[in-house]
C-alpha cells in the first residue's frame, strides 16, 4: 500500500465521529447550513442529518444554465423539502427529525462566468469545477456566518462524479477563513448515493442528465 493510501481521510467515518460528539454532549441540536445542488442529492442529506442538525438548506448554484432548468431545480428542491417534511412529521416518535428551512441564493451566473474563465473546454472533474466547488462554498460559508450557524457542508460528495476529497479541502479552508466549522462529508458512502436514487423514485423527484452548467453539456457531446 503506498503511503498516500495509508494516509487517505475517511471522511464519512470523520462526520460519524462529530455527530456522536454532538449526541453526548446533550446540548440543543447544533445549526447546519446545507449548500444543495439539486432536490434528489439533498434527499439522503436531509433524511440522514434532519436527526441530528437544525437545517437551513441553501440552493445556491449560479452555474445551472439555462435558466428554465435553473427554475426547474429551484421548485424541486422546495417540493422536496415540503413533502419530506410532512412524511417526517407524520412518523412522529417513529423518527427524530428537526424542522428544515430553505433560502435560496442569488442566480448570479456572471459570477460563475468570470471564475471559469480561460478553463470553458476543461474536462468534467478539473479545474473548472473545483473553482465552482469553491465559489458555490464560499457563499454557503458567508450565509452561515449570516445566520449564525454553527456548521456549514454541502451535498455535492453524494455524487460518485464529485471530487470529496478536494470538496472537504476546500470547505476546511474557508472555514479557516471565516472561523465557522465546516462538516466533513462524503455522502456517498454507506450507500447514500444508492439511498438518493430511492428517494428520488419514492418522490417522483425530477432527476437531471447533467451537472448543471452548460459546459458539462457542450463538452460530453
Amino acid at each position: 500500500m503506498h503511503s498516500a493510501d495509508k494516509n487517505k481521510r475517511n471522511y464519512q467515518r470523520e462526520l460519524e465521529q462529530t455527530i456522536q460528539k454532538i449526541l453526548q454532549q446533550g446540548k440543543e441540536a447544533p445549526k447546519l447550513l446545507l449548500h444543495s445542488c439539486c432536490a434528489p442529492c439533498s434527499s439522503y442529506v436531509l433524511e440522514y442529518l434532519s436527526q441530528y442538525f437544525q437545517i437551513t438548506v441553501l440552493y445556491y448554484n449560479p452555474n445551472i444554465y439555462p435558466q428554465q432548468e435553473y427554475d426547474m431545480r429551484v421548485k424541486e428542491q422546495k417540493t422536496f423539502i415540503e413533502q419530506f417534511s410532512k412524511k417526517a412529521s407524520k412518523q412522529g416518535q417513529n423518527r427524530n427529525f428537526f424542522a428544515i428551512d430553505f433560502v435560496e441564493g442569488r442566480y448570479d451566473k456572471e459570477r460563475f462566468y468570470q471564475i471559469t474563465e480561460g478553463l470553458e473546454d476543461i474536462p468534467e472533474g478539473g479545474e473548472r469545477c473545483f473553482r465552482c466547488y469553491e465559489l458555490r462554498l464560499r457563499e454557503a460559508a458567508e450565509y452561515a456566518l449570516r445566520l449564525g450557524m454553527d456548521y456549514f457542508t454541502t451535498t455535492l460528495s453524494i455524487s460518485p462524479l464529485k471530487n470529496a476529497a478536494r470538496l472537504n479541502e476546500i470547505g476546511e479552508a474557508l472555514a479557516r477563513e471565516y472561523g465557522i466549522a465546516y462538516l466533513c462529508s462524503d455522502f456517498k458512502k454507506k450507500n447514500g448515493y444508492k439511498r438518493s436514487v430511492e428517494l428520488s423514485q419514492e418522490y417522483g423527484m425530477y432527476r437531471q442528465n447533467y451537472c448543471g452548467c452548460v459546459f458539462s453539456i457542450t463538452n460530453n457531446k
